[in-house]
């Protein structure tokens, strides 16, 4: 169960890192951001694969979008000085606190 959490955390990881990088692609423009923008999204998505086959899909993607907008957001505001009001950051940790309900509670297939 444990390496299907680690291929979870892997594919959120590439994610993110995707995401991250669309500005630096400018509307894809840009060959190397947008290769490697690539690259991270279908690297994600190959490890979700793995986590499907152990995982309710439900719980996967709760997961997975959860902690990716919570990590997204929290880059932002130290990367792209982007702001956070205290509502959204209180949002956000309801998120994280949804996510662990969400796995601590739910049944494996």
């Amino acid at each position: 169960m444990m390496k299907t959490y680690l291929f979870l955390f892997g594919a959120i990881f590439c994610e993110v890192a995707g995401t991250m990088l669309l500005p630096a692609t400018q509307n894809f423009t840009k060959l190397t951001p947008t290769s490697i923008l690539a690259v991270c999204y279908l690297t994600a998505f190959y490890l979700l694969t793995f986590v499907v086959n152990k995982l309710p899909i439900a719980i996967v993607y709760a997961t997975w979008s959860g902690l990716g907008i919570f990590t997204i957001a929290i880059l932002g505001y130290i990367f792209f000085k982007q702001n956070l009001s205290w509502q959204s950051v209180l949002g956000l940790f309801l998120i994280v606190i949804g996510v662990i309900l969400v796995n601590t509670y739910s049944k494996a297939i």
